[in-house]
């Protein structure tokens, strides 16, 4: 195996990411680097050979991990990646702080990020596909987010140079969000925990919150939301064209598509990467023999699949 630059944090050959996903699938990557700090990371970008790819993982949120893993080097930001600090309406926070700590974080302090209550997964996630709910996305806050490049480079990029839009960015490839500034509307903590507490019910009402899955699987269909972009509506929810070409509850293997929530593709129990991939695509041809829709993955596919 090639000799990779040796980290002060953990660098682990051959390691499993099943456990380290939210669908508890999937297998192994060449390497799992988990640096102690920024520059630990910033050193090991630099020395590592350019021909070896990265793959920035959070913390598994939203993401399948083919069955054959992933070819090069995962980095997983840990403890020395989720400081949250505020600073009078601004909010800055590692990349692997959760979303739902943020969120009650900024309450506490008396600042309005509610919309991240709800968001499954952390921070870098969050800004990398431009996470949103209730209307708000990390867009309408975002400051800028701290990177570290492939080549070892730290950097500050301006929100308005992400480009983000709906669930997507443009970072330089093989980047890595080391944290994130946010900019927060000022309101009475108890009422933001108030609030916070309605989404969390509402979520539980009519999601499979108990299940393993990995969120939203399709993104809604364009042309159909709420950003108030011309080009960004999504009014017509991938549920329910899921629902009309009969597809809720549809299983292969270990997967399903909820029965409670039919845009939660869930594992039952022993599913494979390949039940819980394959499944989906069937939805999709699915909803596209039924309404000419394609659906859009919005949970990220890495790695390869097993022959």
């Amino acid at each position: 195996m090639t000799q990779l630059p040796i980290p002060r944090g953990a660098l682990t050959p051959n390691r499993s990411l099943a456990d380290l996903t939210w669908l508890r699938s999937g297998g192994p990557a060449d390497w799992l680097f988990q640096p102690a700090d920024e520059a630990d990371l910033a050193a090991f970008l630099a020395a590592l050979d350019p021909a070896i790819p990265v793959f920035p993982m959070g913390v598994g949120s939203n993401l399948i991990v083919r069955d054959g893993g992933i070819r090069g080097v995962v980095i997983r930001l840990g403890r020395g990646f989720n400081a949250i600090e505020i600073n009078g309406e601004t909010v800055t926070a590692g990349a692997a702080a959760l979303d739902a700590h943020v969120a009650r974080k900024a309450a506490e302090a008396g600042l309005d990020l509610t919309f991240l209550r709800t968001i499954p997964g952390s921070i870098g996630g969050a800004v990398r596909m431009n996470a949103g709910c209730y209307g708000s996305y990390v867009a309408d806050n975002l400051v800028s987010a701290r990177i570290v490049t492939r080549l070892g480079e730290i950097r500050e990029i301006a929100s308005a140079d992400l480009h983000l839009r709906y669930r997507q960015s443009d970072l330089p490839e093989g980047a890595v969000i080391v944290s994130a500034t946010l900019r927060a509307s000022k309101g009475d903590p108890a009422e933001l925990e108030a609030r916070m507490q309605d989404q969390i019910a509402k979520r539980d009402a009519s999601q499979p919150t108990k299940d393993r899955s990995a969120g939203s699987t399709f993104r809604n269909p364009v042309g159909h939301s709420s950003t108030g972009r011309a080009d960004d509506t999504h009014e017509l929810k991938a549920w329910k064209v899921i629902d009309d070409a009969g597809m809720r509850g549809a299983t292969k293997g270990g997967a399903q598509m909820s029965p409670k929530h039919s845009n939660f593709l869930i594992n039952t129990g022993g599913a494979t990467s390949a039940d819980l991939e394959d499944l989906g695509e069937e939805v999709r041809k699915r909803v596209f023999q039924q309404a000419s829709i394609t659906l859009e993955w919005e949970i990220m596919r890495v790695g390869e699949r097993l022959p």
